[in-house]
């Protein structure tokens, strides 16, 4: 990505897709050009959310909701150190930003991270293409540096992009070194929680039951997990191609010989899956947002979730699958397309959901699932005491 924040507001832009689509507007950001998957994402709110959740790195962000901007930039609402998304691409970004937490506009945001992106387009137009055509990579190219640039230039540049599938990016967006977010008022449980791409909310929903998170790089092994000594182990959401963690699968099978009280979210799903044998595969163009139904079978309960997952767990939906670790079976699933939402075992205390619980940006229909996980720790260590 090249960028530079001159004439940002009146710079000519221009989107192009790797499949020859094309579409022209202004530059919203910074200036200069930038290359990822192009998404969707149908949240009309919480985009500071979504640019700073890592799970969008090397991601380009189209936003279905026409009107992106209003409430500005605050410095509470981050998900993360850092704006995450490779691109930024809006219909009408706001002119005056109007919120009494703002600090800032979105686009001196953009600009000041360095992030390029595109307002001025049709985005339904460039939503219905990906929904038929499927998620694809994408460039965006802003200023005058690219006028008179022939468009199959533009498109050659795309095309030598990296592809998505394959992707190795989980440590590229974790912590470095480990750190700890102390539990709020008593201490009942200590967790370990394994950075594939975690949101800072994650931790915080866990410190609100009670719970120390100790937060390890993507790169801990298992024995990391164990110098802890945790009462459960979590593992995060993140980005890229699940086909390619096979550092974290193989820590995740030694959590499960262990019988740990395990938790995973999104990313951490989809190690799951592989760890108990079943493959992965990449959606067409994935669930986004933060309005996916989904239900819990355990419950027959229909929730509204916050989703960004580009890759799903491949797992029979209708039959207990005998594992390496127990039986397993399919907790949760998609109502719009049947797609894996969830894994539990039904031999030791693991459980997983595609979906983003911590709310944030997001509905609060899945808060459960935290108090799960520490009913599934507060019944091993109730056990652990009658031995």
């Amino acid at each position: 990505m090249t960028t530079s924040t001159r004439g940002a507001a009146k710079a000519p832009a221009v989107l192009v897709l790797e499949d020859g689509r094309i579409f022209r507007g202004r530059a919203y950001g910074a200036v200069g050009e930038t290359f990822g998957e192009a998404v969707f994402s149908t949240g009309m709110t919480g985009y500071q959310e979504t640019l700073t959740d890592p799970s969008y790195h090397r991601q380009v962000v189209v936003m279905t909701a026409p009107h992106v901007g209003n409430t500005g930039v605050n410095d509470e609402d981050p998900e993360s150190s850092r704006i995450w998304v490779a691109g930024y691409v809006v219909r009408d970004p706001a002119r005056v930003p109007s919120n009494w937490r703002s600090v800032r506009s979105l686009d001196e945001e953009l600009v000041k991270q360095g992030v390029v992106g595109i307002s001025g387009i049709d985005t339904r137009a460039l939503t219905r293409h990906l929904r038929e055509r499927g998620a694809m990579r994408v460039g965006i190219f802003s200023g005058e540096v690219w006028e008179g640039v022939r468009d199959e230039a533009l498109l050659a540049k795309v095309q030598a992009a990296p592809q998505m599938k394959g992707a190795n990016l989980s440590a590229e967006v974790a912590t470095k070194e480990t750190y700890v977010v102390p539990a709020i008022g008593e201490k009942k449980f200590t967790v370990a929680a394994v950075d594939l791409g975690i949101k800072g909310m994650t931790p915080h929903r866990m410190a609100e039951r009670g719970i120390e998170v100790h937060v390890l790089p993507a790169t801990a092994t298992v024995e990391d997990v164990y110098a802890v000594n945790p009462d459960g182990v979590f593992f995060s959401n993140g980005p890229g191609d699940p086909a390619t963690a096979d550092h974290a699968v193989s820590v995740m099978q030694g959590v499960l010989a262990r019988k740990t009280p395990l938790f995973g979210i999104c990313f951490g799903n989809q190690i799951l899956g592989r760890a108990l044998g079943f493959g992965t595969y990449k959606l067409k163009y994935g669930h986004r947002g933060i309005n996916q139904p989904v239900q819990d079978r355990t419950t027959g309960k229909v929730e509204i979730t916050a989703h960004n997952h580009g890759f799903a767990v491949d797992a029979p939906l209708d039959k207990v699958s005998e594992t390496p670790y127990g039986r397993a079976e399919v907790s949760h699933v998609c109502l719009n397309d049947n797609v894996v939402e969830g894994l539990q075992l039904l031999d030791q205390p693991a459980f997983s959901v595609q979906y983003h619980p911590e709310a944030a940006a997001g509905p609060h229909d899945a808060a459960y699932l935290f108090d799960r996980f520490t009913s599934l720790m507060d019944a091993a260590l109730m056990e652990a005491e009658r031995a």
